[in-house]
């Protein structure tokens, strides 16, 4: 069993405008890293994630960074198994730009152990990820923070 998900999501706003929302950390802290970003993604970095909803900042290890294209992260797997021993899971974003004001944003997770506690896990982080989607495309085209209260 391969654990791993893709999801995506059109926004209504160039590419360059919805990839810099992504990599900033003061854009990324108003819309879905509630508690708070540290560090600009970029190939080589670890940034500091953390969550209002789930504190504690989570580490995070940037792999690569192609200009409004990709990124490509690895972040420790929360899958409450740690008698089996730390590891990582991969995220993968893309950006496509769809003319000149649309672009779809790709995200795919994988690198789960193929147990249960993997699969609820992934499951998890799916939703994560399309919230994170949805609160993207809340904040650039309407200013809204949308994930503020969300989860907690």
């Amino acid at each position: 069993m391969d654990l791993r998900f893709k999801i995506a999501g059109r926004i209504s706003r160039p590419v360059h405008e919805v990839f810099e929302a992504v990599v900033d950390p003061e854009q990324l802290s108003h819309y879905f890293t509630t508690g708070g970003a540290k560090g600009r993604l970029a190939a080589g970095a670890t940034v500091s994630w953390d969550f209002a909803d789930f504190p504690g900042a989570f580490p995070v290890e940037v792999v690569e960074v192609q200009q409004d294209r990709r990124i490509v992260l690895r972040w420790a797997a929360d899958d409450g198994e740690e008698s089996t021993g730390a590891y990582q899971t991969t995220v993968t974003m893309e950006f496509e730009p769809l003319g000149e004001d649309r672009t779809l944003v790709t995200i795919a997770e994988e690198g789960w152990r193929p147990t249960p506690q993997g699969q609820r896990a992934s499951y998890g982080n799916c939703e994560g990820w399309t919230n994170m989607l949805c609160c993207l495309k809340a904040w650039l085209e309407h200013g809204i923070e949308l994930r503020t209260g969300f989860y907690a």
